[in-house]
């Protein structure tokens, strides 16, 4: 295990910030105030892949370029999607035509002023074959862009008729589109971007980069000209702590004040009344599931199905698996989602009900299925639990578990019987649940691993990325999501909850449920606890009602 003290890299920074000595010892009581100004936070265990918009495609790099970077729109540490460098927009009453109203107060961290012009460059630069962007999918919607990102087309549905004016036609109505544009990949770049741009980012973000030291952590110092107001706290960093015993002893010895929580350490912080104190929860957007592959033989009858999922002892995998942290699923919806039916209950686990489903269905003398796995924790305990629990009804189970890469590629094409997985939304909508895991055009490659198809299914979802309504498309998301979950298009089994310990001097922190969603322009350091945020999960457990 490695060693529990930072880096001596680290300290050199540590230094410029803070007197280590005297400070730590009256920080741990959280009765003082560190004598530094720079906030630590250790979420990240790996070094972000890019700081480039168009290659930030994993979490670390999604979170250190929304503090780089601003979009068109951003999302809210609850996930809500907000005016950023547009002010305001209209939708024209057919849907297709989004016209954006940019604020004139938008400058780059090297001082130019940002132009209608840049948000048209910097679609164009993230979808030019040449880029090789990284995930370029949330700017599909734009008229012509697959064909631009294809190389097959020069045009994109993008016109700026002045410096403060940005009209985005789409190819077809999508009434969350702006939620797309929060994304990493839409953020608007200058006019300069070299090939360091990486290692030397410039956006007009509330954080400027300082220093990037791979695998041990980025500095970034505040931007004093922000346009939505200069962060409280002159200094973040982000720690890069590959091992999680080794975050927890820095948080316990004061030296960050950020702490993800480790799954197998729940019960001890939640049991521990000074550990209990710091703990914030909140729900993230994250579903435990098993892919039914529909079109394999028996799993064909959704009687089987049916039995498959009443046979699962859910809540107890919960419990024995995740220490807890979560809500039993009764859909693919997440509880703080629009569309989300707190009605609906979960199939019971039920064991006569199961068999005499199998019986029904005609394998009195059970069946013989595989189910995969990744080889990543804790993905192959779920699989032997439910592999035992199967038993029970049956269903004899031949575990295959693989590297995560081989396991995908192997279910996405339909070579599963059975697959153990989980799904991180890209956005805060049912729609990222609904249409990528279910719905009929994404089989196999587009995330539907389990084959599933169903008409009525795919019409209701077609109608949500339709309907301007909020209200009208929850309903919609609401219907679609029964209809998944009658026809037993997947086995969900429960929604995580993200866990964190935060420092007592730490206040208005906010745990984000979409990884981008914290800036941390509003959150400062204190000595009361005025702006400390309570959990906004029923009990770290959080049971569902």
């Amino acid at each position: 295990m490695p060693s529990i003290r930072p880096s001596r890299s680290f300290y050199s920074l540590l230094s410029l910030c803070v007197v280590v000595g005297t400070v730590l010892a009256g920080c741990r009581s959280g009765e003082a105030t560190p004598d530094r100004h720079a906030l630590i936070d250790s979420r990240d265990w790996y070094d972000p892949r890019s700081l480039d918009p168009a290659n930030a495609t994993d979490v670390p790099s999604g979170r250190a370029v929304a503090y780089l970077f601003d979009g068109l729109t951003k999302f809210t540490p609850a996930g809500q999607v907000q005016p950023s460098i547009a002010r305001s927009w209209d939708v024209s009453p057919d849907g297709l035509r989004y016209t954006f109203h940019l604020r004139a107060d938008v400058r780059f961290h090297d001082g130019a002023p940002l132009l209608a012009r840049h948000v048209m460059q910097s679609f164009r630069r993230v979808l030019d074959p040449a880029t090789k962007g990284g995930t370029v999918w949330p700017l599909y919607p734009i008229k012509g862009a697959r064909a631009f990102a294809d190389g097959k087309g020069t045009t994109l549905g993008i016109e700026t008729p002045d410096d403060t004016t940005v009209v985005i036609t789409l190819d077809e109505p999508f009434a969350i589109f702006p939620k797309l544009l929060a994304m990493p990949v839409a953020s608007i770049l200058p006019d300069s971007v070299g090939a360091d741009f990486s290692e030397h980012p410039i956006g007009t973000g509330p954080w400027k980069l300082v220093e990037w030291k791979h695998d041990d952590y980025l500095k970034f110092a505040r931007n004093d000209t922000y346009f939505g107001g200069a962060p409280s706290i002159d200094t973040l960093i982000a720690r890069i702590i590959p091992e999680p015993s080794t975050a927890v002893a820095e948080f316990e010895a004061g030296t960050v004040d950020i702490l993800y929580v480790p799954e197998d350490q729940t019960r001890d912080w939640e049991e521990t009344d000074t550990k209990k104190a710091t703990l914030v929860s909140a729900p993230a957007l994250r579903l435990w599931y098993m892919g039914v592959n529909v079109t394999r033989g028996p799993l064909k009858d959704v009687r089987v199905r049916q039995a498959i999922a009443h046979a699962i002892d859910v809540p107890t995998l919960l419990a024995q698996l995740l220490a807890g942290r979560g809500t039993i699923a009764a859909g693919v919806i997440p509880p703080t989602l629009e569309g989300f039916d707190k009605t609906r209950q979960p199939y019971a686990y039920d064991t006569l009900t199961a068999r005499k489903l199998l019986a029904d269905a005609g394998y009195t003398n059970g069946i013989d299925l595989e189910l995969w796995s990744s080889q990543t924790a804790p993905m192959p305990r779920l699989a032997q639990a439910i592999q035992s629990y199967l038993a029970t009804v049956g269903i004899r189970i031949k575990l295959v578990q693989r590297d995560a890469s081989s396991m995908r590629a192997a279910a996405r094409a339909g070579q599963t019987d059975l697959v153990v997985k989980d799904w991180y939304a890209d956005y805060p909508d049912a729609e990222n649940f609904l249409y990528p895991l279910l719905h009929t055009a994404n089989r196999g490659a587009g995330g539907n691993v389990s084959f599933f198809s169903d008409t009525t299914f795919d019409r209701l979802v077609d109608r949500t990325r339709r309907e301007r309504d909020a209200t009208v498309r929850a309903g919609l998301y609401r219907q679609a999501d029964s209809v998944g979950y009658a026809q037993v298009g997947m086995v969900p089994l429960f929604f995580y909850n993200e866990v964190y310990a935060v420092q007592p001097w730490v206040k208005g922190f906010e745990v984000p449920v979409i990884f981008n969603g914290q800036r941390w322009e509003r959150v400062r350091f204190g000595t009361t606890d005025e702006g400390r945020q309570e959990s906004r999960a029923p009990g770290i457990r959080g049971a569902r009602n």
